[in-house]
């Protein structure tokens, strides 16, 4: 009778942990930066049709890269239990650190307990209520939660991305503004132009509902450098996205 073969769980943990940074870096990535009257979210996202960000509830957003069909069964398993909870308590109960709570423990348990790890990482935003921070929250493909402040980065390029948005962003931000700043982040990012942009905010301005989608004039009206206006000198294969 043959020995099983046998793998430490150590090299079997780095191995998965290898195989989902390998997915996830695949994606194009995707940033969240606070502005004067709320959050932006960018993705560069040359489809018209598969979406990266999406609205989970009243006041909170959520955004996916890596392999398409395993971030959008965690988004749809978040739109059901955030209206579950909204309908057995109230809208006020559901908050995104709750819903990063329950992301982050389901892709923890997926990544200890199943061969292959989900190849995502995601990122939730919440817009806080009059007077309240706003809430980033990121979650990595192993369950590892993290709280954010002022913007986040997730995706291949995400160190890239946040240390040009620690040099460009600044409190007080207009929309478009931090839309500069983003585009400017992505340029010093990926050395390159984008190929299309998936444009998204949660602005109280919008009333209860605060997601909305940046349509292609809004896109096109941002001007192209960002680092001069920041200092305030002058103005993948079909299941990867």
């Amino acid at each position: 009778m043959s020995m099983p073969f046998y793998v430490a769980p150590e090299q079997l943990v780095r191995d998965k942990a290898e195989f989902a940074r390998k997915g996830i870096a695949r994606g194009r990535s995707i940033i969240a930066l606070e502005y004067d009257t709320g959050l932006l979210l960018m993705a560069e996202n040359p489809s018209r049709s598969l979406r990266k960000i999406a609205e989970v509830y009243d006041r909170i957003a959520f955004a996916g890269v890596g392999r398409y069909n395993e971030y959008d069964i965690l988004r749809k398993a978040g739109v059901r239990q955030a209206d579950l909870m909204g309908y057995l308590y109230s809208r006020e109960d559901v908050n995104a650190m709750s819903l990063a709570t329950a992301f982050a423990q389901t892709l923890g348990a997926i990544f200890s307990h199943d061969l292959k790890p989900y190849e995502v990482e995601i990122l939730i935003a919440e817009l806080g209520q009059e007077g309240e921070e706003n809430r980033l929250y990121r979650v990595s493909y192993d369950g590892t939660l993290s709280d954010e402040r002022h913007f986040a980065a997730i995706g291949g390029k995400a160190e890239e991305l946040v240390s040009a948005l620690e040099e460009l962003w600044r409190p007080g931000l207009t929309l478009q503004e931090a839309l500069d700043v983003g585009m400017e982040a992505f340029r010093r990012a990926e050395e390159r132009e984008s190929e299309g942009w998936e444009l998204v905010v949660l602005d109280a301005a919008n009333g209860r509902r605060t997601f909305r989608r940046l349509d292609e004039s809004e896109i096109r009206s941002a001007p192209g450098d960002a680092s001069a206006d920041a200092s305030g000198d002058e103005p993948e294969g079909p299941p990867e996205n």
